[in-house]
């Protein structure tokens, strides 16, 4: 079983910005994608910001142009880089691990931004 560690939330300002990280117990490389999700009350999981082993990305509408997804692979980390915060932004965000047929997901790390 894969374990992803996230951290980096917090309560932020509209406007501002946080960086989540996610840590992995098993090398970023084996899986095909590395992918951020978040969840707000009331609502069902999102899809925020993908990227796959080959470097590629793919991000929500409401996350382009002021969402970065990243890794360090020295580190075997991923990052979710988040800039203009919204309050719709305020969700509980998970890191997450996918190939075929398969996603591993961590506990999640809140996200709170105030208007």
């Amino acid at each position: 079983q894969v374990q992803l560690t996230e951290s980096g939330g917090g309560l932020v300002q509209a406007g501002g910005s946080l960086r989540l990280s996610c840590t992995p117990s098993d090398s970023i490389f084996n899986f095909d994608s590395m992918e951020w999700w978040r969840q707000a009350p009331r609502k069902g999981p999102e899809e925020v910001a993908r990227l796959t082993t080959s470097g590629n990305t793919n991000y929500a509408d409401s996350a382009k142009g002021r969402f970065t997804i990243s890794r360090d692979n020295t580190k075997n980390m991923v990052y979710l880089e988040m800039n203009n915060l919204k309050p719709e932004d305020t969700a509980v965000y998970y890191c997450a691990a996918a190939g075929l047929g398969y996603r591993y997901r961590g506990q999640g790390t809140q996200v709170t931004v105030s208007s």
